[in-house]
C-alpha cells in the first residue's frame, strides 16, 4: 500500500557533512469554533421539529460562552537526517518549499 503526501520544509539544520530536515503535512487548516462544533453535533441528534424548537436556544446560550478556536486537523511532523551529497542531489530544497514523501509498507 502506498500514499504520496506533500510536507513543507520547516526548518534545515547543516552540519557540514549532514543535513537535517524537519518537516510537516502540507495541509491546508481552518480555525473550527467550539461553537461551530457544538452546533454541529447537535443537529445531527435531532429530528427537524426539534431542532426547530432547539437550534434558537441553543445559539443564543453559546453567544455568551467565549470563543474557544480550534485546529480543524492535526498535522504530521517528519525529521529527516541524510548526508549532504543527497542533499545537494535533491536541488537543495530551502525552508518553505515542499517535498513529496512516499509512504509505502514493504
Amino acid at each position: 500500500m502506498s500514499e504520496v503526501i506533500a510536507y513543507k520544509i520547516t526548518q534545515i539544520v547543516d552540519n557540514g557533512s549532514v543535513v537535517q530536515m524537519t518537516l510537516v503535512e502540507d495541509v491546508q487548516t481552518e480555525p473550527v469554533s467550539q461553537k461551530q462544533l457544538i452546533m454541529e453535533n447537535v443537529s445531527k441528534k435531532l429530528d427537524t421539529d426539534t431542532k426547530q424548537q432547539v437550534m434558537p436556544l441553543l445559539e443564543a446560550i453559546l453567544q455568551a460562552q467565549p470563543t474557544i478556536k480550534l485546529k480543524s486537523y492535526a498535522q504530521t511532523s517528519v525529521a529527516i537526517t541524510l548526508p549532504k551529497n543527497r542533499y545537494e542531489k535533491m536541488g537543495r530544497p530551502q525552508v518553505g518549499q515542499k517535498l513529496q514523501v512516499d509512504l509505502k509498507i514493504i
